[in-house]
């Protein structure tokens, strides 16, 4: 792993964060000083555009004022200016009002900054055509937009703002460099499909740290989506310091995985609730390596059967999306001093064409039992057109298949004495190479250790 303390003194300094300097103040433009009314029902994306036109020339501060609600559309931010958000945004639901798919827009902008107390609204179910009570989720409409879509953006700061209610991805941040994100808050909603947290995809050199948030879909995802343009891999990313409420994965790689994706530290995060506590998902041509995971808390539980995840308490897997398919590959990994509460497994399940290589597991804890009223005995393979993508297993507390150069070390899996569900093995083991385990510990609903 690289070097992730000085990588952060450098990313500060390179945000202008570590600097004794002293600066004049920037000069202030405030909205309302370019015709924003602020009322909530005057569509005010074009005054709001105006002052950040008239800010980006001086390299001055945005204010969105306190004590008002603006609706708004596409707003494009420029590179050198403060968007310093104190009031409210509530976004638009008139698709003809913007001029791309994101709400909070900028592209090639440097030392742009994004800050303040206030909030953005996203009123997501406005976006959707009604919901499904039997598989409790909402059906969302053909069109909607992100809340940000911040695209090549170097020494890019958010902090302490506010947003929620998203009717698709949250915080979405591609080809950025020189990233921090700090005290975020994303209020989604649990029950909508789709509204990641924050997703820096293609991005390199970021900090996301102390941000709370609740999502139904994917929490913190690292991801390289396939782009037209070469924005390169996703590299050196700290993610430490979080809660997380989830449906999806709580800490997440993938599932777009069509460039490399290495050098990734979670710390020190907890994880209320998710389908999948720790996951990493590679399905595509892409390399995974260097991945860490260490000091982290989590619950993983099942929900109604169309989302994402099945209780798996951590989730590796190097699957092919599609049967054409030239998989990457998914290797050192380790997992170190997390612990937590399942429905499902320790799965780290590579493929016949890509075995997943060198996972260290150490002081690896996890409690199995069911306490939902789901059925259970599956595991979730998707997005595959190669395996089944629900595929039939009972638990076991740790499953491990098509992989070379395993290590346990004071792991352990435990199950209730009066428990409830189809649990079998504390370790399951098919075609496994170079396989270690030390001192584990725990019992076993069926046998022990199973090896195939």
């Amino acid at each position: 792993m690289k070097n992730f303390r000085l990588l952060a003194v450098c990313l500060l300094a390179s945000l202008g964060l570590a600097s004794s300097q002293t600066f004049a103040a920037a000069k202030t433009f405030n909205v309302l000083d370019y015709g924003a009314k602020g009322d909530g029902a005057t569509l005010d994306t074009a005054a709001i555009q105006r002052t950040i036109d008239a800010a980006a020339s001086d390299g001055g501060k945005v204010l969105i004022p306190r004590r008002h609600t603006f609706l708004t559309a596409t707003l494009d931010l420029k590179g050198g200016i403060d968007f310093q958000l104190e009031g409210t945004l509530l976004i638009s639901t008139n698709q003809s009002d913007y001029a791309s798919d994101g709400v909070i827009t900028a592209s090639n902008a440097p030392n742009l900054k994004i800050t303040g107390s206030g909030k953005i609204l996203g009123q997501s179910l406005s976006f959707m055509t009604g919901y499904d009570a039997t598989n409790e989720w909402w059906l969302f409409k053909e069109w909607r937009p992100k809340m940000f879509l911040l695209t090549g953006c170097t020494n890019l700061v958010v902090r302490d703002i506010t947003f929620g209610d998203a009717p698709f991805w949250g915080l979405h941040m591609l080809g950025c460099e020189n990233v921090l994100v700090e005290n975020v808050t994303v209020n989604n909603r649990l029950d909508v499909p789709n509204d990641d947290g924050i997703d820096p995809d293609h991005c390199r050199n970021v900090e996301i740290r102390d941000c709370h948030l609740t999502c139904g879909d994917d929490a913190i995802v690292i991801k390289s989506t396939r782009q037209t343009n070469d924005f390169g891999a996703c590299a050196n990313i700290h993610v430490h310091d979080c809660v997380i409420r989830t449906q999806d994965a709580g800490l997440k790689i993938g599932t777009e995985t069509t460039g490399d994706i290495h050098d990734v530290l979670f710390e020190r995060c907890k994880i209320i609730s998710s389908s999948r506590g720790l996951c990493i998902q590679l399905r595509d041509e892409g390399d995974v390596s260097n991945i860490t995971f260490r000091d982290i808390q989590f619950v993983s539980r099942y929900h109604s059967d169309p989302w994402w995840g099945r209780g798996e308490a951590i989730s590796v897997t190097a699957i092919p999306r599609n049967a054409g398919t030239k998989l990457g590959k998914l290797h050192d990994i380790l997992v170190q001093n997390v612990s937590g509460k399942a429905e499902n497994s320790v799965r780290i399940n590579g493929s016949p064409t890509s075995r997943i290589e060198n996972v260290s597991l150490k002081n690896v804890a996890v409690n199995l039992s069911r306490w939902t009223k789901y059925s259970g005995g599956v595991y979730d393979n998707r997005p595959t057109k190669v395996f089944e993508p629900i595929e039939r297993h009972d638990p076991d507390g740790f499953n491990l298949r098509w992989a070379n150069q395993v290590s346990l070390s004071h792991c352990s899996a435990k199950w209730p004495a009066n428990r409830r569900g189809n649990f079998r093995n504390a370790i399951a083991v098919q075609d496994v190479t170079a396989l270690q385990i030390w001192k584990f510990e725990g019992d076993s609903a069926a046998h022990p250790i199973v090896m195939k």
